[in-house]
């Protein structure tokens, strides 16, 4: 017989994690002891969100899953936002919050976490794949390993266990799981996918972070290549293509690019979607529409929507679909379709701003090419989307479709702690920071060593932008005293630069390089430059 606590803990180093995230609180106090006496790092994060956005990004990262407890009542409800990111971003979460004792249920009761107070497991059903209360020691084996089988089944994606403070302490029967292997879902015509593929005279590939989830890189690139056929990417499926292939076209949508949207405009007869739900980001300027499309994905739910013609739907992983495919053409002769010219020349800028276009070009120039870039939601990173250019695959991503402020300081945290051989930047924005920048004293804190660049220009952007375009005004987007990202960074403990012009901001990437340690690079940006996010109107 062992203790609840102990076997779960057990279970975390058995599986290879070495960290979980969370904000301490009682219902918590038998876990938060069982990791320090195993030896796995309680990171206490600076909130609950910014607690399940490290899980996140350390899920990412680590490929196997990521572990966030918050307290019972609000700690859970602090933690919610960053379950719901979780889900959109496809990443094995195992989310814990505590509860007060068993024994204790039906009675008035401070945070109560269940159906007499703020029930977090029915609110935690709608943005997870499962979501339940271990109400005994007897039921943690079942109840764990269906959490587990939901987590990596289809999609992958978080889930919830609620355990109360004495179900912690239970003695129970010792047991050993591993995590799941499922053999992909597989629903490749293959025949009718090569014929349309062979018949097609102008086609597209339009790639998404679905190519992410399934790690499909090279067999985006090898189909891409045998068929000749140029490549767009969503905003969320920025990464997936190097952009200094000569059949790219860059990104399609919100910050999409001017070769994009002319291919696109001289007429696709078959486009070819992988791994996107096509969102209203990501189908901006897909005008007119293909005559037809092949839609790769694991789930059905989005297929057709947003795109009324005739559509060829290939269910299931991704990869495992196109290696099939291309099994088939193994001596096909490749070669090459398009070569495209983009300037990449930087531009005088005033020197109390930079443009937030010439900052991203030269923050590509300065960064490594395995760099992994974690862009947060503002018009910052569609500046990226637009005028960052990857050289190497799943070494930038973006959330187009949940899109919560502020996830990506705790991704790129998450991220850094799993991954010591790469810089892990996160490019945010003052607003951003305004709702999740404490995070950097959890980096501080804990020694880890993320590089975050915030482009400031003292406004909600997006916003700000999108009204005065829509309405001819702003309303409450800009603020009347903007942040000072450097000195509040510096509060913190960490490593700040303010740059105002292309020699400070070089002088401090190059810095950044060389550190070991947290580092903030605040960027002051054009707060009247047009960023590409103007297309998508209301």
């Amino acid at each position: 017989m062992e203790t609840l606590k102990s076997i779960l803990i057990s279970h975390f180093k058995k599986w290879g994690i070495n960290a979980i995230f969370s904000v301490p609180g009682k219902p918590l106090a038998p876990l938060m002891v069982e990791c320090d006496k195993q030896g796995i790092q309680y990171i206490t994060a600076r909130h609950e969100s910014g607690a399940g956005y490290e899980a996140t990004g350390y899920a990412l990262m680590n490929k196997k899953l990521g572990v966030a407890a918050g307290t019972s009542g609000p700690g859970g409800t602090n933690m919610l936002t960053s379950v719901g990111q979780a889900k959109a971003s496809y990443a094995p979460v195992l989310f814990i919050t505590g509860c007060p004792s068993i024994r204790d249920t039906g009675k008035a009761l401070g945070q109560d976490s269940t159906f007499f107070g703020t029930d977090l497991v029915e609110i935690y059903k709608h943005v997870t794949k499962f979501s339940a209360r271990v109400e005994r020691g007897d039921l943690f084996e079942s109840y764990l390993r269906h959490a587990l089988e939901k987590m990596y089944s289809g999609v992958k994606g978080p889930v919830h266990l609620s355990i109360p403070y004495d179900v912690f302490n239970e003695q129970i029967e010792e047991f050993e799981l591993d995590l799941p292997i499922f053999k992909p879902l597989v629903s490749l015509d293959s025949d009718i996918f090569l014929n349309k593929l062979e018949n097609s005279k102008r086609p597209a590939i339009l790639a998404g972070k679905g190519v992410h989830a399934s790690q499909a890189y090279d067999e985006l690139l090898q189909l891409a290549e045998t068929w000749n056929i140029p490549v767009m990417t969503t905003p969320g499926g920025k990464g997936v293509f190097i952009e200094n292939h000569p059949l790219s076209l860059g990104a399609l949508g919100l910050g999409g690019t001017d070769e994009s949207e002319k291919y696109v405009q001289e007429g696709i007869d078959l486009l070819i979607v992988i791994g996107s739900k096509l969102s209203d980001m990501s189908i901006i300027g897909l005008l007119p529409f293909p005559k037809e499309v092949i839609h790769l994905d694991y789930d059905i739910t989005f297929m057709q929507k947003s795109l009324l013609v005739t559509t060829l739907p290939i269910i299931g992983d991704i990869k495992t679909n196109l290696q099939l495919l291309l099994n088939k053409v193994k001596d096909k002769e490749k070669n090459t379709y398009i070569t495209l010219n983009d300037n990449y020349s930087i531009f005088e800028d005033s020197g109390f701003h930079i443009s937030s276009k010439n900052a991203i070009k030269i923050i590509r120039e300065e960064l490594s090419d395995d760099s992994i870039i974690f862009g947060d939601d503002g018009s910052h990173t569609f500046y990226g989307i637009r005028y960052f250019d990857i050289k190497k695959t799943g070494t930038f991503f973006f959330d187009d479709v949940f899109g919560a402020m502020g996830h990506a300081i705790g991704y790129s945290i998450g991220a850094q702690l799993v991954n010591s051989n790469s810089k892990i930047v996160c490019l945010t924005g003052d607003g951003c920071i305004m709702m999740q920048g404490t995070e950097i004293s959890t980096a501080v804190n804990y020694n880890i060593p993320v590089t975050i660049i915030v482009l400031n220009n003292g406004r909600l952007d997006m916003v700000d932008k999108s009204m005065k375009n829509v309405l001819g005004r702003s309303v409450g987007a800009i603020y009347n005293i903007p942040l000072d990202v450097k000195g509040f960074a510096e509060s913190m403990g960490a490593i700040a630069f303010k740059c105002y012009n292309e020699i400070e901001l070089r002088n401090a990437l190059k810095n950044n390089q060389a550190s070991n340690k947290p580092v903030v690079i605040e960027v002051i940006v054009d707060p009247d430059e047009i960023p590409p996010t103007m297309k998508r109107g209301s």
